[in-house]
């Protein structure tokens, strides 16, 4: 089959997003499918279009033999107007890109942003063929949970155009247990659209692997007991709590390390200054296999979320990613992710926001190599049998092929 891949998030941006696409493209490829992917000029998560991309309207790259076409975006991060042009702005210049792509048999269109439902159904229109809608964040239930939109007509807009696009897409895919269960009983959305597809881990990149001794010595972290945060530095993190818990550990040797990129980072380490911890370090985003040589190094990887209703439902993709690594999980939140490490026995949960059981935690495996030796044996053993890519892709284009015959017929 030939799949087109409408994303505004896609390598070499650095982000959960980002890394479940590349899996789920290379996957169908090893299969024999081909895959075209539509998407916008990499600007996340810096707000900032990338070198070599700048001052362009379109462009075409190969990735890893994949045909790549790259689209004009306003580049912006956080929240307000100019996030939303950022947004509607891939929307629109999109739409230009599809008379470049060829025929695909599906056009999976990645969600959020929400928006992205427009450009996704007039291709679904042009080529006459089925768009299977990714949900992967509950938009726009998320940013009203977290405060982030206010109740009035922009909120009513969106929801409307939430259920509209759930009835104009021929599948939904959800990527978590949560999300499928609100989709079918909240949303109301016919049992035959609902494919489920959760988050998987690349087994071969992210292993264990001998500590990279040259990359201590170049980070200045040889003899530490490294704590690794790996992913986006967003509001919805709530990575206060992983500072608080620094300032509680009484273990010297123990370091903190966040990697990665995002809309708070600035005041995390504005905050980490003021605290005046030492135990902190922030690094800057690298690719996936600069990642697998931290943990290499690391003692546990550490997940953490805000406390809200909106997390029962998330099952963060960077937990996998230490599991994969053999790696104990230190997760600081509730809901599936949580329930997915106790029943992996891959890790240690606190509660979202409490410090002090999350620097327990961390003490506990920090001083205690038997346990994280075990915790990470288990959560490597988990993601093999359960999360591997090849194993869920396999399922998904099974049911996408078994509920084609019940799924509706595509506008032309």
């Amino acid at each position: 089959m030939r799949f087109l891949f409408l994303t505004q998030y896609f390598p070499p941006e650095i982000g959960a997003a980002q890394v479940r696409l590349a899996s789920v493209i290379r996957e169908l490829v090893r299969l024999g499918h081909q895959v075209e992917v539509l998407t916008a000029m990499p600007n996340y998560p810096t707000g900032r279009v990338f070198e070599g991309y700048r001052g362009k309207l379109w462009l075409e790259e190969d990735w890893e033999g994949v045909r790549v076409v790259r689209t004009w975006i306003y580049p912006a991060m956080g929240t307000g107007p100019k996030r939303l042009l950022n947004y509607f702005s891939f929307v629109l210049s999109a739409l230009g890109g599809l008379l470049k792509v060829q025929k695909p048999d599906y056009i999976f269109v990645e969600s959020p942003p929400l928006f992205l439902s427009l450009t996704g159904y007039l291709a679904s229109r042009r080529f006459g063929v089925p768009f299977i809608f990714n949900i992967a964040d509950l938009w726009p239930d998320s940013v009203r949970q977290l405060g982030l939109m206010k109740e009035g007509p922009l909120l009513r807009l969106a929801e409307g155009l939430e259920g509209w696009s759930y009835r104009q897409a021929h599948f939904i895919t959800a990527v978590t247990e949560g999300i499928q269960k609100v989709l079918l009983e909240e949303k109301k959305v016919p049992a035959h659209k609902v494919l489920y597809l959760p988050n998987g881990v690349d087994t071969d990149l992210f292993k264990p692997m001998p500590p990279d001794l040259a990359l201590a010595r170049e980070l200045g972290l040889e003899g530490k007991k490294i704590i690794l945060y790996a992913g986006n530095h967003g509001y919805a993190h709530g990575l206060e709590v992983a500072l608080q818990a620094a300032r509680l550990l009484t273990d010297p040797q123990v370091v903190l390390v966040l990697i990665g990129d995002g809309s708070e980072k600035p005041r995390l380490k504005q905050m980490a200054q003021e605290m005046g911890l030492t135990n902190v370090r922030f690094l800057d985003p690298k690719p996936p296999a600069y990642i697998t040589r931290l943990y290499s190094l690391a003692v546990a990887g550490l997940s953490t979320l805000r406390d809200s209703p909106l997390f029962e439902m998330t099952r963060p993709v960077k937990i996998f990613a230490g599991m994969s690594c053999a790696k104990p999980i230190l997760y600081a939140g509730q809901g599936e992710g949580a329930r997915l490490v106790e029943g992996a026995r891959a890790g240690l949960v606190s509660l979202p926001e409490d410090a002090q059981t999350l620097a327990h935690n961390i003490m506990a495996v920090a001083q205690n190599p038997h346990l994280a030796e075990q915790l990470g044996q288990n959560g490597r053993r988990y993601v093999e049998t359960h999360l591997s890519w090849s194993v869920l892709i396999e399922n998904w284009l099974y049911q996408l092929q078994s509920q084609q015959p019940k799924a509706e017929k595509v506008p032309v």
